[in-house]
């Protein structure tokens, strides 16, 4: 069965992890981490994408975006992993591929979803046994989003702004967010949602989305397979 597109669909969060290829580091030494940051803010701008929020791991990276088209993420994902495996294999004298395949993404329900995604994220290096706090490690959006400091790439979503009328409110909202933590079903549901492909969010955001674009948002109901637009010949 041919894989489906990608769902893409401009002016919603896309939450995206691209792996190592059979799970390798990506990374050597910080200099690689600032040059992979440096590619993906670069690119955000010149595509059009707001760059909201980041992790890098050992051998994996998420990321939280919203594009202006529905090319922005799809454009800006290729050039920075053309350029970062360039860069990396000149410096490291190594040939081959880099990336497991395609990256992984989710559309991100932003009232129930988008939060969430961030919080996930920040958790993600504490959940692999890497730190103990999310403020430990040095190579994520967290530490901009609690105040202590500042990325000049970042771009914050309204909802965060929502969470408080001064930097101070919604710095020490965030952190009782990312410190109350998440649920294994809310975990499960964002794994899942981003590994597949799938939209996240409830019954009505998938279905409103749907209207916006042929490919299926949801999983197919086990049955008699229906098809979408684009999948009638």
């Amino acid at each position: 069965m041919a894989r489906l597109p990608r769902l893409t669909v401009p002016g919603f969060p896309h939450h995206i992890i691209q792996r190592g290829n059979n799970r390798q580091d990506i990374f050597k030494s910080d200099a690689d981490r600032e040059v992979l940051l440096e590619l993906l803010s670069e690119n955000a701008r010149k595509h059009e994408v707001a760059f909201h929020a980041y992790v890098l791991m050992d051998n994996h990276f998420h990321l939280l975006l919203t594009p202006e088209t529905a090319e922005g993420v799809p454009l800006m994902m290729q050039a920075v992993g053309r350029r970062y495996v360039r860069y990396f294999n000149d410096l490291h004298h190594r040939t081959g591929t880099m990336w497991e395949g395609r990256y992984k993404s989710t559309l991100v329900q932003t009232e129930r979803y988008l939060l969430a995604c961030m919080v996930y994220m920040d958790l993600n290096p504490v959940r692999a046994g890497m730190v103990a706090d999310p403020k430990k490690h040095p190579w994520s959006s967290h530490r901009h989003y609690i105040g202590q400091v500042p990325d000049r790439r970042i771009t914050a979503p309204a909802t965060y702004w929502g969470l408080g009328n001064t930097p101070f409110a919604r710095e020490a909202a965030y952190t009782e967010l990312v410190r109350a933590g998440q649920s294994a079903a809310q975990q499960g549901a964002i794994t899942d949602a981003t590994l597949h492909g799938w939209a996240l969010g409830d019954p009505e955001f998938a279905a409103q989305l749907q209207k916006r674009t042929p490919r299926r948002t949801t999983r197919a109901r086990p049955g008699r397979p229906v098809s979408t637009p684009a999948e009638k010949s």
